[in-house]
């Protein structure tokens, strides 16, 4: 029993994802994200603004585009929406058309920016094309690019980091999200003012 017991806690995590309390974030303003989970929330917002800490450039291959790269960087001065998805997980394929709907909705004011991970590559060209997702991933298959983000549960897939304009977390979902989530959200993280000390990397 003592055996099963790490596999069981690994299998709850993927199905249900990380828990997390509302103070998921280590560290202090002002220094490289931080990820913690003190509760048992899957829906975490940070607030207020000053309070959130920030993503250095999350860079890596694009899926889309093979040969180049692709980051958050790329898209200074808006807000960014993370999702993080493989073409073998089966609520990716509900969440993903709903992601593409926010992309078109939300466009002016934030982007969509995957990162496919633990995927063949074209497995994941295919869920794509199938789906008419039109927003950029980067192709993680190794996990190097989710690496870089301290602490953060790389099992719980699909998960949605959403940054504000100054490329700092604003709002982490632990389970699959849809444009009701995800929408309102831009509204708001869109008309806040930039800090005026940002470390976006754009």
């Amino acid at each position: 029993m003592r055996r099963l017991l790490p596999a069981l806690l690994g299998l709850l995590l993927l199905v249900a994802g990380c828990g997390v309390g509302r103070d998921a974030a280590g560290g202090g303003p002002g220094q490289d994200f931080q990820f913690v989970a003190p509760g048992g929330q899957v829906r975490i917002t940070y607030d207020p603004p000053e309070s959130r800490q920030p993503i250095t450039d999350l860079r890596g291959e694009s899926l889309l585009r093979e040969g180049t790269q692709v980051g958050i960087g790329d898209f200074p001065d808006t807000v960014r929406v993370i999702n993080i998805w493989g073409s073998w997980c089966g609520p990716c394929r509900t969440e993903a058309p709903e992601l593409q709907a926010v992309a078109e909705a939300a466009r002016g004011k934030a982007v969509v920016l995957g990162i496919d991970v633990r995927d063949d590559r074209q497995a994941a060209l295919d869920f794509v094309t199938d789906r008419g997702i039109t927003y950029d991933s980067i192709y993680d298959a190794p996990g190097r690019t989710l690496a870089r983000l301290d602490g953060y549960p790389r099992n719980v897939v699909p998960s949605t980091i959403v940054l504000d304009r100054d490329a700092r977390v604003a709002a982490v979902f632990l389970v699959p999200v849809g444009s009701s989530d995800l929408l309102p959200l831009i509204t708001r993280l869109a008309a806040e003012p930039r800090s005026g000390s940002s470390a976006d990397p754009g």
